[in-house]
């Protein structure tokens, strides 16, 4: 082969050379739509287009992993990366390490995807949400251990509910270790199952500080918690996803202190005026079932008690009479079935009824011996007919009468096209067989 042919490989390898020294395409910037994209388990390969052209993508899990959002077909991003051919197809293609929407940022982006997608479960729906207990003995708080959350939590349940024991479990609730932070101490809680209520959150932020509170996890965590979740996280005006899923929301760490306590003075007070109530209550069920007992003692039955029961008495002597009267009769009605039974009896008895059937049986037996032997001798006479059509049907019977056939190649003859002069055929008769040769043929018209 000469020199000057290269190998597709070699040209191949040649080209990934250049694209990989070329300082111009070791980091672009595109503006394209997502196409063909379908999430795979570790790295993603779709691709991105405009009007004109397209241009395969490839990026690696490390880098997908950290982008917000979700990729969807139609998309318009900005991504950037480098420029690589892929030796084996010969096809250049796009690495990328970063990946943005065009026109909306990132986060905003994953926030509204995952509203939509947690919607559509119905994890925000009502009947889901847990109501919260009334009298909380124990509350667990899940913040951060040095922020302002925590001591306000403090100050508005020592005021309002001091019996009310608070318990911190310490999370983070910034940065990329918080969702794993807060989902971990939701569980935590819910093992020990021996909290009435969890109030989860945090002071106010951007949207990149509160995000862990946007994270899917957290999201589910707290859908998932058998404990009521009263979430307060950010300022007033800010909503997270965990806001929307937890039973509560509170605007403020102090509302959410408020929401999961009662006002124990006020409770006090409360009990203090059912306590009058049913004081009030039980005196005048006292004094009316006094009247009604005063009226009862005055009634004159219990004056003259032996009047309650003269009626009884008179009832009971008439039951006994009818009773005695009803058992005379039952027995002289016995008396006269079972003398009935007895003549019955007497005449029909047993032996002579034996006997009878003895005789029918007899008669049976005879009559059945009588079928069976007609049965046989009909079906001996049509074997024997049928055996007769058979022999006459016979090939040997047909034989008999000077008749043979012949076979050619082990098949039976039927027509004399079927041979040829010089065709070896054997001949069998009735008692025995003979090989020959066709030397001529001959067709009868008919």
């Amino acid at each position: 082969m000469s020199k000057e042919y290269l190998t597709v490989s070699a040209l191949t390898k040649y080209l990934h050379t250049k694209f990989t020294r070329d300082p111009y395409l070791r980091r672009v910037y595109l503006t394209g739509e997502i196409s063909n994209f379908r999430r795979r388990a570790t790295h993603q390969y779709f691709s991105l287009k405009d009007d004109n052209a397209v241009i395969s993508v490839m990026m690696f899990q490390s880098a997908f992993s950290k982008i917000k959002f979700e990729p969807e077909e139609g998309m318009k991003v900005l991504v950037s990366g480098r420029v690589d051919l892929y030796e084996k197809s010969g096809r250049y293609q796009i690495i990328i390490d970063t990946m943005q929407p065009d026109g909306v940022g990132a986060l905003y982006q994953a926030y509204e995807q995952l509203v939509k997608k947690l919607r559509i479960e119905g994890l925000f729906n009502e009947e889901l949400k847990k109501p919260l207990v009334k009298y909380p003995k124990r509350i667990a708080v899940i913040t951060s251990p040095s922020g302002a959350v925590i001591r306000d939590i403090i100050t508005t349940t020592r005021r309002r509910y001091p019996i009310a024991q608070l318990v911190l479990f310490p999370a983070v609730v910034q940065g990329d270790d918080a969702a794993d932070s807060l989902v971990g101490r939701l569980k935590q809680v819910n093992e020990d199952g021996n909290f009435d209520t969890i109030i989860i959150g945090r002071g106010g932020g951007s949207i990149e500080d509160l995000w862990p509170f946007n994270e899917e996890k957290v999201a589910r965590a707290i859908s998932d918690s058998k404990i009521p979740v009263i979430s307060s996280v950010g300022h007033e005006t800010d909503t997270t996803i965990a806001d929307l899923v937890a039973d509560v929301r509170a605007a403020t760490p102090t509302a959410a202190a408020e929401l999961a306590t009662p006002v124990l003075s006020e409770e006090i007070v409360k009990i203090k005026q059912y306590r009058l109530r049913i004081i009030q209550v039980l005196k005048n069920k006292i004094s009316s079932y006094q009247q009604i007992l005063d009226k009862v003692c005055s009634s004159y039955i219990l004056q003259q008690p032996d009047r309650l029961y003269t009626g009884y008495v008179q009832n009971l002597d008439s039951l006994i009479n009818r009773k005695n009267q009803a058992f005379k009769n039952l027995v002289y009605q016995n008396k006269k079935q079972l003398q009935l039974l007895e003549s019955n009896l007497q005449h029909n008895n047993p032996s002579i009824r034996i006997k009878d059937e003895k005789n029918n049986l007899q008669q049976l037996l005879e009559k059945m011996h009588l079928g069976m032997l007609g049965v046989f001798n009909d079906k001996s006479y049509k074997l024997e007919k049928l055996m007769s059509s058979l022999d006459m049907l016979s090939p040997l019977k047909v034989m008999n009468r000077g008749y043979s056939y012949i076979l050619k190649d082990g098949k039976t003859v039927r027509n004399v096209k079927s041979l040829q002069p010089n065709d070896d055929v054997t001949l069998y008769f009735e008692n025995g067989s003979a090989e020959a040769r066709i030397t001529k043929t001959r067709e009868e018209k008919k």
